[in-house]
């Protein structure tokens, strides 16, 4: 929880540097990369973890491997995180930002599973009823699950929407075994 906290203080700041600096767009694209770049890449990740490594030689490495790519607001990023030592919640503050940055968009990101794949009809078709529903553009993430049978499982920030044929069965099972209304 406090390094989520941490997280959030440090994207915060870049956002409003970033926006007060009017390169919302550059930075988006800087930390999308910075992003992939450690999703790939295990060294680099456990350079980020080693309390061995000096901050200045993991500062030496990050100006090596970005500086020419990225500029200037995300590399003074980085390098904060570095000098504070916190360069250990660099792919949460990624997230954050991110998590900012749609908010102030006004897009929502909807996780949806259903049990098989949804088509390209489907998902445009799903994604007009959640942006009516939200009043905001939606971005959805689809996964499959063939545990749930059939239906979807719609998660919107922390709200659930459970329509999958498993939830539907085990409330029949809840109201056979409880003798509830509407089996007599």
């Amino acid at each position: 929880m406090k390094h989520a906290r941490v997280a959030a203080r440090y994207a915060a700041a870049l956002m409003g540097a970033a926006e007060e600096s009017k390169s919302v767009d550059t930075v988006a694209r800087d930390l999308d990369a910075l992003r992939a770049t450690l999703a790939l890449s295990r060294e680099l990740q456990r350079l980020l973890d080693s309390p061995i490594v000096s901050p200045a030689k993991k500062q030496a490495i990050f100006t090596e491997l970005f500086s020419s790519r990225f500029g200037t607001l995300t590399m003074q990023f980085i390098a904060l995180l570095v000098e504070k030592g916190r360069e250990g919640v660099l792919g949460s503050a990624i997230e954050q930002w991110f998590a900012l940055r749609d908010l102030s968009l006004g897009v929502v990101t909807v996780d949806v599973t259903s049990a098989v794949e949804i088509s390209a009809d489907q998902r445009r078709e799903l994604m007009a009823v959640l942006e009516r529903a939200t009043g905001k553009t939606v971005r959805v993430r689809a996964a499959t699950d063939t545990a749930i049978k059939a239906g979807l499982i719609v998660r919107i920030g922390d709200t659930v929407h459970d329509g999958s044929m498993r939830r539907q069965l085990e409330r029949l099972r809840e109201r056979l075994v409880s003798g509830g209304p509407g089996l007599n």
